[in-house]
């Protein structure tokens, strides 16, 4: 079976046949989301990051993003009076993916969520997957959003397989060995973020 096109604006993001799961993947780095129309999964690894895994339950268009919050930022919900670089950046990572998924068949009245990651994996720094939770609590309750389920916080990565077609995730905790790799994988996406804020205007619904 040949590979679907993916959606406009995200021919970056890498796909392949997946035998495990007998469908095509997009696999997400950190900073990355991606939203489908097709019957494939999406799958990525956190460790203290988050994701979002979110679907129209009645048309199947749906999507994942994997996002975390620079280690600087302040308390606060997102839309709170002078919202701050941190939830801009989070607010990115939320806000364009539903914004895809409305685009390409989604009603917002139909989308169901479910969060994951936010693990304490980063030794000796601030606890940044607390943060990334609770900007992710506090979001989908401000914006009233359905979620579903939520497998969040702990010590331990996750690898998380989403299905958009039928929003179904299968989560993987993962053992110590996997630390390290996930670890640098991290500080090196915190220092990123932190280097360089997120620009450009972002429309709130």
């Amino acid at each position: 079976m040949r590979m679907p096109p993916p959606l406009p604006g995200f021919e970056n993001i890498k796909r392949a046949w997946n035998e495990a799961y007998s469908a095509y993947s997009a696999r997400l780095n950190p900073g990355e989301y991606y939203v489908t129309k097709n019957d494939e999964c999406i799958y990525t690894t956190l460790g203290s990051c988050i994701s979002a895994c979110i679907h129209d339950r009645i048309t199947g268009v749906g999507g994942m993003n994997h996002f975390m919050l620079p280690a600087s930022s302040g308390e606060g919900g997102w839309k709170d009076a002078g919202v701050n670089y941190s939830t801009r950046y989070g607010n990115f990572a939320m806000e364009h993916m539903i914004n895809e998924i409305l685009k390409n068949g989604g009603n917002r009245r139909n989308l169901e969520v479910k969060l994951f990651g936010g693990g304490r994996i980063l030794a000796n720094m601030t606890d940044v997957g607390r943060k990334n939770i609770a900007f992710a609590r506090n979001y989908v309750e401000i914006e009233r959003l359905r979620v579903i389920s939520e497998d969040v916080g702990d010590v331990f990565p996750r690898m998380v397989v989403y299905f958009p077609a039928t929003g179904k995730v299968r989560v993987k905790r993962l053992r110590s060995l996997h630390n390290n790799i996930i670890v640098e994988q991290e500080k090196i996406y915190l220092s990123r973020i932190e280097e360089k804020p997120v620009s450009g205007d972002i429309e709130l619904f």
